[in-house]
């Protein structure tokens, strides 16, 4: 894909949708850390059942330590990995209070530090809370990334750093919502909507679908 069509694609997903945000609900930095942790192997919707409870009850390191493995576990049952996930929140609380303060790290190296946090919730938070050029690659958007021909590459590394490299600098700090959006809605994984798709025209797949009568 040359430069000129990631242009025209992501000037098109911006106009359809200038301000995209992630589907977890949070209103502060650890929150979102939270969801993130919670959202492995989960639906979005899933963990914001869970944590629209969660919060009222516990929204700092602090609040979540004097709830306890046992508290926390209340909450997040309904969520798979829950007991395991549990303890990776009780163990990064433990963390951010005594390394940082209480607040969640804004680089790369002290969020993978912590229980849990892999490059890619890494990512999230870096991009999502902090405003910083990072891209998280998911299934969805290593699909996306792969069958558009927009990035390709065999691992999640490879398709990020390519990703972070041919995307036009204008557009890297909402991408990630655009391409993630994309794959969840339109590009899935078992049958992509094609023909609603507004980068068809773009796009390199050359196994296309299109629309089925009615």
């Amino acid at each position: 894909m040359n430069k000129q069509t990631r242009q025209e694609m992501f000037e098109r997903w911006r106009a359809e949708n200038p301000h995209p945000q992630t589907e977890l609900n949070y209103t502060t930095p650890f929150e979102l850390l939270i969801a993130v942790l919670l959202s492995a192997q989960a639906t979005d919707k899933g963990v914001n059942k869970a944590t629209a409870k969660l919060f009222p009850v516990a929204n700092t390191p602090q609040a979540m330590l004097d709830l306890g493995l046992e508290g926390v576990m209340e909450y997040t049952k309904t969520i798979g990995l829950y007991k395991t996930k549990s303890k990776h929140i009780i163990e990064t609380c433990r963390i951010l209070l005594d390394k940082h303060g209480g607040e969640v790290p804004q680089t790369r190296e002290a969020l993978e530090a912590l229980p849990g946090v892999g490059r890619k919730t890494a990512n999230v938070v870096l991009n999502t809370a902090f405003g910083q050029p990072a891209m998280a690659v998911d299934t969805h958007i290593f699909r996306v990334a792969n069958r558009m021909n927009l990035a390709p590459g065999k691992n999640v590394r490879e398709v990020e750093e390519k990703l972070i490299k041919v995307i036009p600098k204008e557009f890297i700090l909402n991408a990630h919502h655009w391409l993630i959006l994309h794959g969840r809605y339109t590009c899935k994984a078992q049958k992509p909507l094609c023909h609603r798709c507004i980068v068809n025209d773009l796009c390199e797949y050359k196994g296309k679908t299109i629309e089925q009568a009615v």
